[in-house]
């Protein structure tokens, strides 16, 4: 193990203790919030964060939802304050006015969210209650509102500075491993001789982010086929029979699974930096790698047709590929992005539509999600920066020529 691996296993070292206060305090977990925010002292203010986080745990959705609406509302912004500390800023600008409506600006849940997060292990708790937030405040703008309050604070607790890339292999400790097989969302690993496959042989990788708070929980984490050029199917990618390649002899890095771990990270963006470290850390250690791809599932493609009254039943895999294209391409939402996910993911990443392939994942989810159709995103390390901003100023898909003339040719074919 290198140094940084050393000190990084001390950091991660678990010495958290149980998040349960040592004696129940009689207030309701409202009363408890207020008297958290006000709290002046550090150890009662400690105990007063245990003691919230631990009800929180026992809660029913009912009496979640109810604490969430609680906080909402009593601690939001008072709009008045927020007005005429503005005015006497805008009046006579100083750091004492500018202060005062920083402080009226700033709802008191974001303090009471920082607060609670005081006490060893709390992060995590915290992760866990934005994914009840989530899921228990749809359509409640005044619950989604306070899920802003989450995603700001978070956004900086979760910058790429404070998380660390660590690889993970066979011999990773097997608690990790079991994390890794519950969340793989993309291709789902079947057992432990699956995800042997996937790890132990020399043309595979896996990587994960993890943080300092959280040591035991990967963030986000992307499996890694090294390949001699770029491959069309994940059924042969996977396949229990294929002959493993000698990493140095491999010129593509396919990335074919990217998965995120934490519902209630949902929306702090990890990927795009987790795929530009891989990708220079592989660069790095082979330098026979010239090509950088994924080999991506086309998640809304049927459902999309149907939308669309298309009739696909039937089509050959040239139309397929066709129709993949056309989608990829042309589908856009209202505000001028593609319609499917994964397409918005590689392209706001600066990547760009390399390939469509048909029957390229004829696995019963495959076949449902897209009619067996994947997708080659391209990473052109020296291009990603300007593929970036030039998507994000317009919107434009970029494609291989090969990739626009499918499209095209569907279009020529409905004329």
């Amino acid at each position: 193990m290198t140094l940084l691996a050393d000190l990084l296993s001390t950091v991660f070292e678990r010495r958290y203790r149980e998040l349960v206060p040592s004696r129940r305090d009689g207030r309701s977990p409202d009363q408890l919030a207020r008297a958290l925010v006000g709290a002046t002292g550090e150890i009662s203010g400690r105990a007063l964060a245990s003691e919230i986080l631990a009800r929180f745990r026992a809660m029913s959705d009912d009496e979640k939802r109810s604490f969430f609406r609680h906080i909402a509302t009593d601690m939001n912004i008072d709009s008045e304050a927020v007005r005429s500390t503005l005015d006497a800023y805008e009046h006579a600008p100083s750091r004492d006015s500018y202060r005062a409506f920083i402080a009226a600006s700033e709802p008191r849940r974001q303090e009471l969210i920082r607060r609670l997060n005081q006490v060893p292990g709390a992060t995590a708790e915290l992760v866990r209650m934005r994914a009840d937030l989530l899921r228990l405040g749809r359509g409640e703008p005044e619950l989604e509102a306070l899920d802003l309050d989450f995603r700001h604070l978070f956004s900086s607790w979760f910058n790429r500075g404070f998380l660390v890339l660590r690889p993970i292999s066979w011999k990773s400790p097997a608690d990790i491993l079991e994390k890794i097989i519950a969340y793989e969302a993309v291709h789902a690993i079947d057992s432990w001789a699956d995800l042997r496959r996937r790890l132990e042989p020399s043309d595979r990788r896996c990587f994960a982010f993890f943080h300092p708070a959280m040591p035991d929980d990967p963030l986000i984490f992307v499996q890694v086929a090294l390949t001699q050029g770029i491959p069309g199917s994940v059924q042969a990618l996977l396949a229990e029979d294929r002959t493993p390649l000698a990493a140095e002899a491999a010129d593509t890095a396919t990335f074919y699974s990217i998965s995120n771990c934490q519902a209630g990270l949902a929306s702090i963006s990890f990927g795009n930096s987790l795929i530009k470290q891989v990708a220079r850390d592989l660069a790095a250690e082979l330098g026979g790698l010239k090509t950088f791809v994924t080999l991506s599932p086309i998640p809304g493609l049927t459902a999309w047709l149907e939308r669309e009254g298309r009739d696909w039943n039937g089509a050959d895999a040239a139309r397929m590929r066709s129709i993949a294209a056309d989608y990829l391409l042309n589908a856009k939402r209202a505000d001028g992005q593609p319609v499917d996910p994964v397409a918005r993911f590689h392209l706001g990443n600066g990547a760009i539509v390399h390939d469509v392939h048909a029957n390229a994942d004829t696995s019963e989810k495959g076949l449902a999600q897209s009619g067996g159709t994947m997708v080659n995103y391209l990473y052109k390390l020296p291009q990603i920066a300007q593929n970036h901003e030039k998507y994000a100023t317009t919107q434009e898909v970029i494609a291989a020529p090969a990739v626009v003339s499918l499209a095209n040719a569907l279009s020529r074919s409905r004329a």
